[in-house]
């Protein structure tokens, strides 16, 4: 199983970006799924986050502005980002929980290699 992202750049502040995130190989089945946000000097935060069954969660300092999603037939899940701000600043990780094969018994977490997002002010 390989993670592609895509879909980081510089935006404006005020601006949006869409963040992708694509699976591919031997994919049965994803469950939760969530992006993180790592800025310069400081430790990788959780951005968005939902569950198998349609839970979401957002941090504080997105919430209203980011909406995460997924497309199942796409293996692909989404960080829509409204509202750009300067603090968005940061390398964006796309992390999915994905069972393999039917005959795995659990579900594996898988993390992609991350892209950057740029707000200039």
């Amino acid at each position: 199983v390989q993670l592609q992202a895509s879909g980081g750049g510089l935006a404006q502040s005020g601006g949006s970006l869409r963040l992708s995130c694509t699976a591919s190989g031997s994919i049965f089945r994803i469950n939760d799924i969530g992006w993180y946000r790592q800025a310069p000097g400081k430790q990788r935060e959780s951005v968005a986050t939902a569950t198998g069954a349609g839970s979401t969660a957002y941090a504080d300092s997105v919430s209203g502005r980011f909406t995460i999603s997924r497309d199942s037939a796409r293996n692909t899940v989404y960080l829509q980002m409204n509202s750009l701000e300067p603090g968005d600043t940061a390398v964006y990780y796309c992390y999915l929980q994905i069972r393999a094969r039917s005959s795995d018994y659990a579900f594996r977490g898988y993390w992609g290699k991350g892209t950057l997002v740029t707000v200039s002010s």
